[in-house]
């Protein structure tokens, strides 16, 4: 759902839908690239030319162009420049240890969440959740808790732009539902994601705001469903959540 604005450069948008298919298949050829993004080849192949003399992209053997590692050092200053990523970082390390699981950190750009830094404890099991991804946040338990942070305005506005696509059998896919998830969030202060994302995977998360209760971003535990029951998703890790969530926000407040 993206929306259409009549101050965009088409051009500029036909460069990054194409690093962004290079990105998305671990690189391409002209043609494929061409038919996939319904393209002429003699288009790809300057946009291609024009990125990799810009060192974005480069060729491969057999005319496969991929994306360049200058796009890395892009990423690497976009994440410093978030406060709460030095701030987090040591905390989200504590909590991957103190609950034997996968921790992560979260923030919320253009009504999309992406993961900024993950920790693993021994235990935790190998995802997607890398730095950069990108999910729906109606998705996920740190989506939610930066949901039921924003105004129903904001709210609605993400919903408008991004709808509620469904990954799982258990996502949320009402408009009124979510409302009612996200006001029972507000209300005990974290947020909990019982295989809406991914089959098998359960999340609690909690919100990180700062002194005027913007929210920040979110951070969360993540495991198997089978070691993530009731008893301990909703039980015992908000409390070690929340106890974390302090330390953060402390610091965020005097840093």
């Amino acid at each position: 759902m993206k929306l259409e604005d009549e101050t965009t450069v088409k051009t500029t948008t036909k460069s990054l839908r194409i690093v962004e298919f290079l990105h998305e298949h671990n690189g391409a050829g002209i043609t494929e690239i061409a038919t996939q993004l319904e393209l002429s080849k003699s288009t790809v192949y300057k946009h291609l030319r024009t990125l990799e003399q810009e060192r974005y992209v480069y060729k491969g053997d057999g005319d496969v162009y991929y994306v360049g590692l200058r796009f890395l050092s892009l990423g690497v200053g976009a994440r410093r420049r978030r406060r709460i990523y030095e701030t987090a970082k040591p905390e989200i390390q504590r909590l991957a240890e103190e609950s034997g699981e996968m921790a992560n950190l979260l923030v919320e750009e253009h009504g999309r969440g992406i993961f900024l830094y993950r920790a693993d404890s021994s235990r935790a099991v190998n995802l997607d959740t890398h730095a950069g991804r990108e999910v729906y946040l109606h998705t996920t338990a740190m989506g939610k808790a930066i949901l039921a942070c924003l105004p129903e305005r904001r709210v609605n506005e993400i919903i408008d732009r991004h709808g509620l696509p469904e990954m799982t059998e258990h996502t949320i896919t009402d408009r009124e539902l979510l409302f009612e998830d996200l006001d029972t969030i507000a209300e005990q202060g974290w947020a909990v994601d019982r295989e809406e994302r991914l089959k098998g995977l359960c999340c609690v998360a909690t919100a990180i705001t700062d002194p005027d209760d913007t929210p920040l971003g979110a951070i969360s535990v993540s495991g198997p469903r089978s070691r993530l029951k009731d008893g301990k998703l909703v039980d015992e890790l908000p409390e070690l959540i929340l106890n974390i969530k302090n330390v953060i926000e402390l610091n965020v407040a005097y840093e």
